[in-house]
């Protein structure tokens, strides 16, 4: 089997979805994971799945822009190499930073976290309060490796909040989804 990432994106409007799974599954392809959401007006969604070897994914993805350009959709399809299974202990926790907004602020937070090997498993920002900073939201969900000195980690972490002018909360995974569990 090969493994593929087939990436949509264009206007929202219902029914996306249901034409590439559709339009995968008549090639021949087994969806794996899934990733949808729409960013203002616009749809994105990535979708990974595999297909026999014998497939071609020219085929696939000719396919599937067939299906998707009349909507005013773009589709894209890479194949990605198989896994090695090689990744780092670590350990799963949120960021969330609260403050008004200027250009700088995801480059900044994600600056520390390269520098110290925390990866970013889900990012959602938010910018909707020009004259309210409390509608400007940032949401990191992270890995951070078991060997990151965590105090050296916090305070780059902090300081560079505080010199963007953020508030900044760094929880373990399991902490935030219990205080923030409906």
């Amino acid at each position: 089997m090969k493994k593929i990432a087939v990436f949509v994106l264009g206007p929202d409007r219902p029914g996306i979805i249901a034409t590439v799974s559709r339009t995968l599954f008549e090639h021949g392809c087994n969806l794996e994971d899934v990733s949808q959401t729409i960013l203002q007006e616009a749809f994105v969604g990535i979708f990974i799945g595999t297909i026999e070897k014998t497939r071609s994914e020219e085929t696939v993805l000719a396919a599937l822009r067939t299906a998707v350009e009349p909507k005013g959709l773009t589709a894209y399809l890479s194949l990605l190499e198989p896994s090695t299974g090689d990744q780092p202990i670590s350990e799963s926790y949120v960021i969330t930073t609260i403050g008004p907004d200027r250009p700088g602020l995801v480059a900044g937070i994600t600056e520390v976290l390269a520098a110290h090997s925390v990866n970013i498993t889900n990012l959602k920002a938010v910018f909707r309060g020009a004259r309210n900073p409390h509608h400007n939201v940032m949401i990191y969900e992270i890995d951070i490796p078991l060997g990151t000195d965590q105090n050296a980690f916090r305070a780059a972490l902090y300081a560079r909040a505080e010199a963007l002018g953020l508030d900044i909360s760094l929880q373990h995974r399991e902490i935030f989804e219990q205080i923030h569990r409906v």
